[in-house]
């Protein structure tokens, strides 16, 4: 009788840690689930609200950041003589 229950409760403790597994799996790959949907979401009211004749840039090569920031160069230089009122 003893050896019984000792087999049965350890079969349910196997048995509730193989649940509690399972179930947080399942959780997460919902939880991963509902934050996609809601990313596309807010992306697609992003879309909705922009005016139609905008124009958005989501990628700038470095080779192009690069050439501005060699284009920057400094003026010339201006003397000026400060007028005291």
């Amino acid at each position: 009788m003893l050896k019984f229950l000792i087999i049965f409760l350890g079969v349910g403790w196997l048995l509730g840690q193989l649940i509690r597994y399972f179930l947080r799996s399942k959780l997460a790959q919902f939880a991963k689930q509902v934050n996609e949907a809601a990313k596309e979401q807010q992306q697609a009211q992003q879309r909705a609200s922009r005016p139609k004749d905008s124009v958005n840039v989501d990628f700038i090569p470095k080779e192009e950041l690069e050439k501005r920031k060699k284009n920057i160069q400094g003026g010339e230089y201006v003397d000026y003589e400060e007028v005291k009122e």
